[in-house]
């Protein structure tokens, strides 16, 4: 009995929550329009009066929105005169209205008296797992409006007849700003060397193997780890930084994996690779993995060291000369 009723009521809420209220005419006036981008993110505001409206929309890129914050600022005088105003939002609206008078459609998503006190704060969602918690100082609205209902308006209007003459000229202002993401973004691109274009590499973020590496990729503000694995390009393994709300560009430019020696030696000395003369102006050796046999030869003197090379290794072979002085009684 308990399992059935149960299922009754977790039915019963799941079609509670697939009722949309639905659009209805509306008459207002529209005071201003506030454009919230991540380009501004102090925001805008509007001078607005007992009976008027602004819009609000949204810039393009919403990447790192997780909704905006919409705060009410009261003269003094609101103080005395509580009880009288409520503001409502109206989302899915049938057209953008211009400034001036404008008979529109819209979808009322919020309606509540404005709270006896200067400042109220009203914070909207925008994405699902937004994170936004209603506080003493701001009020989260349960229902989340996706950007494609914006642009959205936002209206002050009257509960009760025969207001006040202060009340008819009595000025507040609407401040709209973004909410942003502890997120930034990373795109990674490459640079192939000569004959090794689109060969196959894992790339891995912080332990994490990425399919699509040349697609953007959210990620938290902070540092992280880029691992690169392949069979036919060098190794990379190296940190990038993330800043909130911003893009980083991650060029890697790829290398052959051969190993390379690189000699350093003075003018008058000669230098063998497995028998081989190297001259001292080469810049650097490409050679096959494994074992081989460096000499460098100064006049009657000569040195032999034998070198372990790996894949995708660079290897630095400095001759030294050293001068040692001690003293003694």
């Amino acid at each position: 009995m308990k399992i059935r009723q149960g299922i009754f009521i977790f039915l019963f809420f799941l079609f509670f929550l697939s009722i949309r209220v639905p659009a209805e005419p509306l008459r207002v006036l529209v005071a201003g329009t506030l454009d919230i981008s991540q380009e501004s993110p102090s925001g805008a505001s509007v001078p607005m009066r007992y009976n008027s409206s602004a819009v609000l929309r949204l810039g393009a890129d919403l990447r790192f929105f997780r909704g905006i914050e919409l705060e009410i600022s009261a003269p003094r005088a609101w103080l005395a005169n509580q009880g009288s105003l409520a503001v409502a939002a109206y989302a899915d609206l049938d057209r953008v209205p211009a400034l001036g008078i404008a008979d529109i459609d819209g979808r009322r998503v919020l309606f509540e008296p404005i709270p006896n006190k200067l400042q109220t704060v009203y914070q909207i969602p925008l994405r699902p797992g937004h994170g936004l918690r209603t506080t003493p100082y701001a009020t989260v609205l349960s229902a989340l409006i996706p950007p494609s209902s914006y642009p959205i308006l936002f209206r002050i209007l009257p509960v009760i007849k025969g207001l006040s003459e202060e009340m008819e000229n009595m000025v507040f202002h609407l401040s709209a700003k973004p909410i942003l993401s502890d997120e930034g973004a990373v795109k990674i691109s490459f640079r192939y060397p000569e004959q090794l274009h689109g060969k196959p590499l894992t790339v891995l973020i912080d332990d994490t193997v990425i399919e699509r590496p040349g697609e953007e990729r959210l990620l938290k503000e902070g540092e992280h780890h880029l691992v690169i694995l392949s069979d036919d390009y060098r190794n990379e393994n190296r940190r990038f930084l993330v800043e909130r709300s911003r893009t980083l560009d991650l060029a890697i430019a790829l290398q052959d994996p051969t190993p390379l020696i690189i000699f350093e030696a003075p003018e008058n000395a000669r230098i063998f690779l497995d028998n081989v003369p190297i001259p001292v102006s080469l810049g650097s050796v490409p050679v096959e993995p494994g074992s081989h046999e460096v000499r460098f030869q100064v006049s009657d003197y000569a040195i032999i060291k034998t070198l372990v090379v790996q894949r995708g290794k660079t290897y630095r072979v400095a001759l030294t000369v050293d001068v040692n002085i001690a003293e003694s009684d």
